[in-house]
């Protein structure tokens, strides 16, 4: 796992052809919006959380956030230890987040 800062994580992002975006909050925070294109996947859905990780395809590069950027960090250990090499923590999650959100309605 890596932690970006805010421009470290949007620089890769912009750059990189294999990225993908997820969300790890939970359903009431993602209602207060959403980054453009991102995955919703509560981590607090525990085996639920694991078994939609363990979907993905391992060759990605993920971009993972939360509110502040701990669950997002949590999050990339898992998918480091079921085998994931790409997992990049956004540093202050979406609180310290400049860009952009879109509501799920």
């Amino acid at each position: 796992m890596e932690n970006l800062s805010q421009e470290e994580w949007v620089s890769q992002l912009e750059n990189d052809d294999n990225a993908v975006i997820i969300d790890v909050r939970t359903d009431d925070e993602v209602a207060d919006g959403i980054i453009v294109n991102a995955i919703h996947i509560d981590i607090y859905k525990g085996q639920e959380f694991v078994n939609e990780i363990e979907e993905l395809d391992k060759d990605k590069s993920y971009y993972v956030y939360c509110r502040s950027g701990n669950r997002s960090g949590q999050a990339c250990n898992i998918m480091n230890q079921l085998g994931f090499e790409n997992a990049y923590n956004l540093e202050g999650g979406i609180l310290e987040w400049e860009g952009d959100l879109v509501d799920l309605d």
